[in-house]
């Protein structure tokens, strides 16, 4: 008999159909003769509405006050799905983030796991249950609630299936698993079979919704292989895990692209010692995350520094830059919230040259200027017009022949 942790997003839960439907799946995974665990994420745009109704209330809502009121989504699905499946006749209980024993910190609103106490759930499963855990939340020592910041679900199912040392951990969303491209641009985008954790790491972090960023880290941390499959049918989906058959190994696998980034420019910055340290130790104490970064080279002692960020963080970026820049003695700030990255991913490019001279000609002759670059040993990125985001992504992914199959 094995253990299974499945998790369903908020589309495969959308209305009672749905949520009827996905405990059906879970019934046969039980007739199987499995133990299963559920992680269950708010129905819909549950969420998105209890943030509206919240900013209708204050106009600065605390985050404590936040989490627990985005927490009550996936505590709705969660006890459905168990009404559900007992309405079939199987035996199943509902818990909370708090309840399944999932400790966090106490950053609100992007509260990080620090252990899983999963007494209660082994409890459960020994009494022959199937658990539905509400995903997203946790709980603080002080027993205050947290919530993991947006895609948490995912990041509760992969830490569980962790800490439950479970058989499997498998992803169900409105997709049939991860594919070369975003298939709503590129209809004939490719499915993978399967994809390296690393690989995954920088598509989730540079654009693809399929799975969370820390997902991903936690399934490479604790060597959990992770199935992302469709919740609409029985397609086989594609695994992410630390094994990749070498014939994968030897081009670019995949073409990212996230339309939330913006620019802030700081002109005319005295180029000496702990000015970047001011600039970014301040904007990390305000909660703003920076990504790409890029100075120019000074001139008598005058430079430009250049960075991107969400573009939904970049009034309060501008907020905090404004102080900085008079007591730093810099001329100005400028923004430009019309800006996107797309970028290309695979590991057979960190020992194979002429990837990077590629993926420019091809932007070049596209006629899409770069603003920006960043790279790591199996990515290269590219700051572009947010209008030419499509284009730049089907011209990269006719480049590299990703409609070619391996």
């Amino acid at each position: 008999m094995a253990l299974i942790v499945q998790k369903y997003g908020g589309s495969s839960v959308a209305d009672a159909d749905k949520i009827k439907n996905v405990a059906r799946r879970i019934a046969d995974v039980k007739d199987a003769g499995n133990s299963i665990v559920v992680v269950v994420s708010a129905m819909g745009k549950t969420t998105d509405g209890l943030v509206n109704l919240a900013y209708q209330i204050a106009r600065r809502p605390q985050t404590r006050e936040l989490d627990v009121l985005l927490s009550t989504g996936e505590i709705v699905s969660s006890t459905l799905m168990a009404m559900a499946l007992q309405e079939m006749g199987y035996p199943a209980i509902s818990l909370t983030g708090a309840q399944a024993g999932i400790l966090t910190d106490t950053a609100y609103n992007m509260a990080r796991i620090l252990k899983i106490e999963a007494r209660r759930i082994n409890r459960e499963l020994d009494r022959g249950n199937i658990v539905i855990v509400a995903g997203f939340q946790g709980i603080t020592e002080d027993m205050d609630v947290t919530t993991l910041g947006r895609g948490g679900s995912d990041t509760t199912a992969v830490a569980l299936a962790a800490s439950l040392e479970a058989d499997k951990c498998e992803i169900y969303t409105d997709v049939d698993g991860v594919f070369t491209a975003d298939p709503r641009l590129i209809p004939g985008a490719r499915q993978l079979r399967e994809i390296s954790y690393e690989e995954m790491l920088e598509l989730a972090s540079y654009g693809s919704k399929v799975m969370h960023p820390r997902a991903v880290e936690i399934g490479e941390l604790f060597n959990m292989p992770i199935l992302v499959a469709s919740s609409f049918n029985k397609n086989p989906g594609t695994l992410i895990h630390g094994e990749v058959n070498m014939e994968v190994r030897n081009k670019v696998r995949s073409i990212a692209h996230d339309l939330n980034v913006a620019k802030i420019t700081v002109v005319g910055v005295p180029d000496r010692p702990g000015i970047a340290s001011t600039i970014f130790s301040t904007l990390a104490d305000a909660g703003i995350s920076v990504d790409t970064i890029v100075q120019n080279a000074s001139i008598e002692k005058i430079t430009d520094l250049t960075f991107t960020v969400a573009k939904n963080q970049l009034d309060n970026a501008m907020a905090v830059m404004a102080p900085i820049a008079g007591k730093i003695g810099a001329r100005e700030c400028v923004s430009d919230a019309k800006l996107g990255k797309v970028s290309i991913v695979g590991t057979g490019m960190q020992n194979a040259p002429g990837y990077a001279a590629r993926m420019f000609r091809t932007l070049s002759d596209a006629g899409i200027n770069i603003e920006m670059i960043s790279t790591s040993e199996i990515r290269i990125t590219c700051i572009i017009d947010d209008a030419k985001i499509p284009d730049a992504v089907r011209a990269l992914h006719s480049a590299f022949e990703l409609d070619v199959k391996d």
